[in-house]
C-alpha cells in the first residue's frame, strides 16, 4: 500500500512562510502526479496545487497563486510545498495526495482523481 507523510505544519504569523514536505513509500513515485489539498473546519477540501510526474508542469488555486510554490524530488521521493506571505485564510489542515494517471504532464484538481492521501498536517496562520 503506498504510504504519503505530511510534515512542516505548525504555527504562524501571518505574512511568514512555511515548508510542507510529504513523503511517498512503497511506491513508484515517479508515476504519481502529485497534490496539495487543504481542508478549514466545517468547509470541503479543495485544491491548492499540484505538480506533473516529472515536475515539467504546476498548477494552483487563484487564492495561493504567487504566493505558494511546489516543486518535486523524484530521487527522495519527496514533494514539496513551500508556503510564503501567509494569512489567516490560510489556516487549514494540509494534505498531499498521489495520482496514478498515466499522462505526464496531467495535473487535475479534482479530489477525486487522486487514489492515494497522506494523514495531514494542521497550518495555523495567526492575524
Amino acid at each position: 500500500q503506498v504510504q504519503l507523510v505530511e510534515s512542516g505544519g505548525g504555527l504562524v504569523q501571518a505574512g511568514g512562510s512555511l515548508r510542507l514536505s510529504c513523503t511517498v513509500s512503497r511506491g513508484t513515485f515517479s508515476n504519481y502526479a502529485m497534490g496539495w489539498f487543504r481542508q478549514a473546519p466545517g468547509t470541503e477540501r479543495k485544491f491548492v496545487g499540484g505538480i506533473s510526474r516529472r515536475g515539467i508542469r504546476t498548477l494552483y488555486a487563484d487564492s495561493v497563486k504567487g504566493r505558494f510554490t511546489i516543486s518535486r524530488d523524484n530521487g527522495k521521493n519527496t514533494v514539496n510545498l513551500q508556503m510564503n506571505s501567509l494569512k489567516p485564510e490560510d489556516t487549514a489542515v494540509y494534505y498531499c495526495a498521489a495520482d496514478e494517471g498515466v499522462i505526464n504532464l496531467r495535473v487535475t484538481t479534482t479530489l477525486n482523481d487522486y487514489d492515494y492521501w497522506g494523514q495531514g498536517t494542521q497550518v495555523t496562520v495567526s492575524s
